[in-house]
């Protein structure tokens, strides 16, 4: 299990004084209310970055760090992600994940048979879809629904499917 979680990722800036709009990558925004700090990365490293003010603008979040007063001083950052650590995160309910530690995940099928590795979460409207690479290389799609998701495992990196009609 990664020990940072990825909340966001910078996608411009705001205004000339040092303000970003950030794409939240959480599933509530408003998360960055309670915030008082993210990680930047830089490309090279972690830099910590205190929170001073948060607004909000349709679906992105617009954050001003303190020391940062100038377009100039955050511009470059453009694309870059915001992390957190993961004791900062919001406590999951029952049945939830962090999609860091999903992907990568082993799929097996209720028969104990190996059927793939899961590659990526796509977030709809109504439920996620797993995207799992098989064994030949291709992509299945499935519906994370409990009648298809039979089983987690985050500690052991394992999921349980049931393949449901027409999925394959």
């Amino acid at each position: 299990m990664e020990d940072m979680l990825k909340v966001g990722v910078i996608t411009t800036t705001h205004g000339v004084r040092g303000e970003v709009k950030v794409f939240p990558t959480t599933d509530d925004a408003g998360r960055f209310l309670e915030l008082d700090y993210v990680f930047l990365d830089t490309g090279k490293e972690l830099c910590r970055l205190e929170i001073e003010n948060v607004k909000f603008f349709k679906n992105l979040a617009i954050l001003k760090f303190e020391g940062i007063d100038n377009i100039n001083d955050i511009e470059m950052y453009k694309g870059r992600d915001l992390w957190i650590p993961r004791e900062e995160a919001q406590e999951l309910g029952e049945n939830e994940y962090y999609i860091a530690d999903l992907i990568g995940m082993k799929v097996i099928l209720e028969d104990g048979s190996a059927f793939g590795t899961l590659k990526d979460v796509m977030e709809t409207g109504a439920n996620d879809v797993y995207v799992v690479v098989t064994g030949d290389g291709r992509e299945v799609l499935l519906p994370a629904i409990k009648e298809c998701i039979v089983a987690v495992d985050v500690d052991n990196s394992l999921m349980t499917v049931h393949l449901m009609k027409g999925l394959l």
